[in-house]
């Protein structure tokens, strides 16, 4: 990346003048070089010599001067001046950003790919919602973060493998067991009554009317206790065949799907007590198991096992956490969590740390809610059910892409307005249109010179000289470091608002200069920039899992 080459420069001057004795031989912080806000600065500024004045004993702007003088010019760099109150601001040579058409279009699809993990293994957990349900608007925006951070990752160089948590024990699956059983007694005629910690959503009673027309009497039949088991196992099987398709209607799969049961049958969750035990982070007191979380920094101890000796989630997510850190080796864990877990981050770190993982490896995203609306209309309940919105019922009405969009949109720990409205609407108003149309169009002009047999590959790079054609060829540079903040930040949220304004880029440009003209060099080179900018847009939309279209 430029930014990290003239880093290197700043860091090269600084030697110099601790050589020369400008400045002290002491170690001094590294050079911090970003874009600065007015283009008429430049491309890039550091304010390295206001931290700098004390060591050196002199103004900023002087020693920005000194700095600014040692900085060779004549490669990546036309301009580098020194500007108050203390900065070294940097501008790119015309000639080298020109040659960097030819060095995207020769990088193809691998251009932005860092190695910045080196390999790093890492685990993303992300949605793992109770199979007790459809998904809702907020589950999909977990979900799209998550899908959206395993891409980035890869192209950062990690190795990342994505898992969905099947919580399919404990109390919530008994619940559903019951409310399943009855709602499956009812579709053959038979009084029952809902449990009173039931699931009482419409799903629910298809689920039951399924089950009876596949089956017919079949589990009325038996014991109860038999009957609860084994239809509620059919009734998760069905549940997760739904949640993986709604998933899939968003482009969201995963490398593996992790049974909670499987903790208890492989005995994961017996290793992690005693180890628990063994180090002594366990304690028993009212009846019941507590981890002693109180002494690893929570503000209060939680209880693993119940008086009952029935396992508390909480004890069933250490066991969960033990098998990815110590059995399965991962380097770091991210876990893409709702807004109902905040409370959770805290305790989860301090069991971590109770079995001697290092704390720092767990990182957790909050995704918060999503408020949907139809323009200045709240939409709070389904048209068709009068229940939850379900996220198959929005992909439907809006399609996958503006659902990716849109979740991506904003940080995750921002809560969102998702406007229904503006994701149809086909016109620039709407960021997805906007952007997916630049792409279409880009498409659509390398079409049109291939069909009048132009090759562009014969293009002279150097006749790219317009303002608009520089200010776009900036922006598509830009995309390694927005890959690369996105990467080390965990914030997928970057890359939407970097695609809408390369497409703003590159719509300007095309107002302004026709592609396709009677100078056949010019348009040779045009038709370069042109496929570089496509190279690039398709790259960040496959980066948001969004697809790239040809024609719109």
């Amino acid at each position: 990346m430029v930014r990290d080459r003239i880093a290197q420069l700043v860091r090269q001057a600084v030697a110099e003048a601790q050589r020369q004795g400008v400045l002290p031989e002491v170690t001094l912080p590294e050079p911090l070089v970003e874009r600065p806000q007015k283009a008429e600065h430049g491309d890039y500024a550091t304010s390295l010599p206001l931290k700098l004045t004390r060591a050196a004993g002199m103004p900023p702007l002087e020693l920005a001067k000194r700095l600014a003088g040692l900085i060779p010019t004549g490669q990546e760099l036309e301009r580098v001046v020194a500007a108050p109150p203390g900065f070294v601001n940097f501008t790119l040579s015309q000639s080298w950003l020109q040659r960097q058409v030819d060095s995207i279009l020769a990088s193809g699809e691998a251009f932005g790919n860092l190695d910045l993990g080196q390999g790093e293994r890492i685990q993303l957990e992300f949605v793992s919602v109770n199979p007790t349900g459809p998904l809702h608007v907020g589950h999909g925006r977990g979900a799209v973060l998550g899908s959206a951070l395993a891409r980035l990752l890869q192209a950062a160089g990690y190795g990342v493998e994505t898992e969905y948590y099947i919580n399919d024990a404990g109390a919530q699956m008994t619940a559903f067991y019951r409310s399943l059983y009855a709602r499956y007694l009812q579709a053959l005629g038979q009084p029952a009554e809902m449990p009173a910690e039931g699931y009482v959503g419409a799903y629910m009673i298809e689920l039951g009317r399924d089950m009876a027309r596949e089956h017919g009497d079949r589990f009325a039949r038996m014991p109860e206790s038999e009957a609860l088991e084994s239809l509620g196992r059919l009734g998760v099987v069905r549940m997760l065949a739904q949640i993986k398709e709604d998933l899939k209607l968003i482009g969201v799969e995963f490398d593996s799907w992790f049974s909670e049961r499987s903790l208890f049958e492989q005995g994961q969750y017996q290793r992690a007590m005693a180890l628990l035990r063994e180090r002594g982070y366990l304690e028993e007191k009212e009846g019941a198991l507590w981890l002693v979380s109180s002494a690893l920094g929570d503000d209060k101890d939680n209880v693993v096992v119940r008086s009952t000796g029935v396992p508390t989630y909480f004890a069933t997510d250490i066991a969960y956490h033990y098998n990815k850190f110590a059995e399965r080796g991962y380097s770091r864990v991210i876990n893409v969590w709702g807004a109902d877990h905040l409370g959770h981050v805290t305790r989860m770190k301090a069991a971590v740390s109770a079995l001697g993982i290092d704390p720092d490896r767990l990182r957790v995203i909050i995704s918060q809610m999503v408020m949907l609306r139809r323009g200045s209309e709240v939409v709070k309940v389904s048209k068709r059910t009068g229940d939850i919105i379900t996220l198959r019922e929005v992909v439907d009405e809006v399609g996958a892409d503006p659902c990716r969009y849109f979740f991506l949109s904003r940080s995750a720990d921002s809560q969102m307005d998702f406007d229904l409205e503006l994701a149809k609407r086909q016109s620039p108003e709407n960021p997805v249109y906007y952007v997916q149309y630049a792409h279409a169009r880009l498409s659509g002009i390398l079409r049109h010179a291939g069909e009048q047999g132009i090759p562009p590959e014969t293009g002279d790079v150097s006749l790219l000289a317009q303002p608009e054609e520089l200010a776009l060829i900036r922006q598509m540079l830009l995309l390694p470091e927005v890959l690369e903040l996105a990467a080390r930040n965990l914030e997928p949220h970057h890359l939407p608002h970097y695609a809408l304004e390369l497409a703003t880029a590159f719509h300007n440009f095309y107002d302004r200069h026709r592609v396709i003209t009677q100078d056949v060099a010019l348009t040779a080179a045009r038709l370069k920039l042109v496929a570089a900018s496509r190279v690039v847009l398709s790259r960040t939309l496959d980066l948001m899992g969004m697809a790239a279209p040809e024609r719109m």
